[in-house]
């Protein structure tokens, strides 16, 4: 099988065909590589309609047999946390490997322990680095003595309509930042699960999802999603900050995600979590 990062192309599908999957397709036109995506899955109801949109670049199927047919390398899912439930195990027991955008569902302790013992000889979990820069900071760190990792995630008060942080917010709100959840990386995605997947994959790269600390914010002065990093250890310290626009297709996915993912598999700029994942879990 071609590993992540070889000249060779691997074979490429996804999960999902949304605005993640429409811009790693404009990602790989860009570079002249889209006939390295095989096929894309998604819903039946959906799949007229995407067949159209595909205009015969590459398969789009509804069921995941269809899209272990198409015989890829690598199946990248993009479509969310049930997308990541659902397929995942059947995905690596195939002994294809599996690229995850929805980390946050790996802090679900059961579930991960069940997809690290479907992985064959050879098969590997890829952790892409999203909209989340520093990421070979941190996975440097965590053997150059590393100690503490606080992850803060400041949005902007109307972003936190729908989650629980809609009740614990007051007109203070309005005027000054607010922090509503300290906690664990795996505490803040059992909590708010649309927010986890740059804390779980900063987490991930970093000291775990037990010891890697989150702070959730409520911040009315910030431009759009705003993460700051700060990390501490016997290397020294770094602090900074990310502000990832959201896609102007879909306000809930960074602008970056698509290319992370096509970075990750073309030019190797990811976590292998496999190993990292059987001592976290």
């Amino acid at each position: 099988m071609p590993m992540i990062g070889k000249n060779t192309a691997p074979r490429i599908a996804l999960i999902g065909y949304g605005a993640i999957a429409d811009e790693v397709v404009r990602c790989l036109e860009a570079r002249g590589e889209i006939a390295s995506l095989v096929g894309i899955l998604d819903l039946p109801q959906r799949l007229p309609e995407l067949q159209q949109k595909s205009a015969g670049r590459f398969a789009v199927v509804d069921a995941l047999p269809a899209l272990i047919d198409l015989e890829p390398d690598i199946i990248i899912e993009a479509a969310g946390h049930g997308a990541v439930l659902n397929f995942g195990v059947d995905i690596l027991k195939h002994g294809i490997d599996l690229l995850i955008a929805s980390t946050g569902a790996l802090a679900d302790r059961a579930f991960t322990a069940g997809l690290v013992a479907a992985a064959t000889s050879g098969t590997e979990i890829w952790i892409a680095s999203g909209a989340v820069a520093g990421i070979d900071g941190l996975l440097a760190a965590r053997t150059a003595g590393l100690r503490s990792v606080t992850y803060t995630s400041l949005k902007g008060p109307q972003a936190w309509n729908g989650t629980p942080a809609q009740h614990l917010l007051d007109d203070t709100a309005k005027t000054q930042r607010v922090i509503f959840f300290r906690g664990s990386a795996r505490q803040a995605a059992a909590q708010y699960p649309q927010n986890a997947n740059v804390a779980a994959t900063i987490a991930i790269a970093s000291l775990g999802l037990d010891r890697t600390q989150v702070q959730l914010g409520s911040d009315p002065h910030v431009s759009g999603p705003l993460g700051i990093i700060e990390a501490e250890g016997d290397f020294g310290s770094f602090n900074f900050e990310i502000l990832a626009l959201a896609s102007p297709t879909n306000p809930k996915t960074s602008a970056l995600t698509g290319h992370s993912l096509v970075a990750a598999v073309r030019d190797g700029m990811c976590l292998r979590a496999l190993a990292v994942l059987r001592t976290d879990s």
